[in-house]
């Protein structure tokens, strides 16, 4: 029998709620994220809508001399990590440390520090370019730097891609508990993106929404009127150990990590391929890894970006998966609320999945009000529901043809 993966921990920094607490309410309760842009200055950007993190105080975990060398997707990633730990009543020992990995995916990493170190090179010259330009916007210091606070010195990286990054590093992390190369695992995604450059680049490719009068119900998946994503900053942590470590020392088993499946379109560099084929492959990858059936899914958290190509072709490619005589199981998506999280948003997605297997409810949809004819499933539409949940399956993909499915479950010794 191969060594179970089980969650201890989350830890989480969104537009909607930094708890967990705050997290499932909003979801509960349909408390939008997204907002009018306020850390930047949006007036002349065609999109102005985004999620922002509020209430955010890096200095409750890094001294104020750190925090002013750290970008803000770095301190986002700390915070939610050592929420986990905190969460999962785990101390790293030196002992323990040795064995704990750190995994923590970005897909673009400290863009607010490059873009300041690109205008302070123009304006002022190369002489006052920060020494701490490269260490704030490399990805993989988010991972390092919780490694080097926390004194995790098992395997440590980051996963860069794309908007599947945050579920590429939980599956990955999975893996290596699996495989013994580690027994405790710090893995998740953290995005900071809301700069001029960041959102003009996406609002290029017509990626983004332009609802700008109506910013908390811009992000609007399956709906006939859905115009693009709405950009968002934030980051989720998990706390993964192997089963047998977090028995020993009686932590709180919150879901266990069943199956990972990851897949390329290898079809184009920022459309989803049209026949759903890598979607398809990659969630029946994910089947297999769990041991499991499509009968067995009881909901899906989908990627549901609120763009036009990517909510029809991920509709299609789930009823593919499924075939024309089985039930595809309820689907929403939680980024009507909070925005789209880029490299941290399979993270968040899968951290909310486990609060919904402990309260045994479907985050709804919210904002669907006109259904698409070509999104024709359940969606959960603007209201939670009770439900039954034992296996759940997240999706995530990106832009290169990136796919990464999780598939969590409810605990069972």
């Amino acid at each position: 029998m191969r060594r179970r993966v089980v969650v201890t921990g989350l830890g989480f920094v969104t537009p909607i709620g930094n708890d967990a607490v705050s997290v499932w309410t909003s979801l509960m309760e349909g408390r939008s994220g997204t907002r009018i842009l306020t850390r930047i200055d949006p007036a002349d950007l065609p999109s102005r809508v985004a999620g922002e993190v509020k209430e955010f105080e890096a200095e409750r975990f890094l001294p104020p001399k750190e925090a002013r060398r750290t970008d803000r997707f770095i301190q986002f990633a700390v915070v939610a990590a050592m929420q986990a730990l905190q969460a999962a009543r785990l101390e790293l020992t030196p002992a323990v440390a040795e064995r704990t990995a750190v995994v923590i995916g970005s897909a673009l990493g400290g863009v607010e520090t490059f873009e300041a170190g690109v205008e302070t090179l123009q304006a002022r010259g190369p002489a006052r370019v920060s020494p701490f330009l490269i260490p704030m916007f490399l990805a993989d210091m988010a991972a390092g730097y919780v490694a080097i606070l926390t004194g995790a010195r098992g395997p440590n990286f980051a996963t860069l891609s794309a908007c599947a990054s945050g579920a590429n590093a939980i599956g990955e992390a999975a893996r290596m508990i699996r495989e013994e190369r580690a027994d405790i695992a710090l893995a998740g995604g953290s995005e900071a993106p809301l700069t001029r450059t960041v959102i003009a680049g996406f609002a290029a490719l017509q990626a983004l929404s332009r609802r700008n009068d109506e910013p908390e119900t811009a992000s609007r998946p399956f709906d006939r009127t859905r115009d693009g994503f709405v950009i968002a900053e934030g980051a989720a942590v998990l706390v993964l150990e192997s089963e047998d470590h977090a028995r020993r020392r009686g932590a709180p088993i919150l879901a266990e990590v069943l199956g990972y499946g990851t897949t390329a379109d290898a079809y184009h560099i920022v459309q989803p391929c049209v026949d759903g084929s890598g979607a398809v492959a990659a969630m029946k990858s994910a089947l297999d890894d769990a041991g499991l059936l499509t009968r067995d899914i009881d909901y899906i958290n989908a990627h549901g970006t609120s763009t036009p190509l990517n909510d029809t072709v991920e509709t299609a490619a789930i009823k593919q998966l499924f075939g024309s005589g089985q039930a595809v199981p309820p689907v929403s998506s939680t980024k009507a609320l909070t925005g789209h999280l880029l490299g941290a948003a399979g993270a968040l997605e899968a951290a909310i999945c486990i609060l919904a297997l402990q309260h045994q409810m479907i985050p709804p949809t919210w904002h669907l009000r006109e259904p698409d004819p070509e999104c024709d499933l359940d969606y959960v539409p603007n209201q939670p529901r009770a439900a039954s949940l034992h296996y759940v399956m997240t999706n995530a993909f990106g832009f290169g043809g990136h796919n990464a499915v999780l598939i969590l479950s409810r605990y069972s010794s």
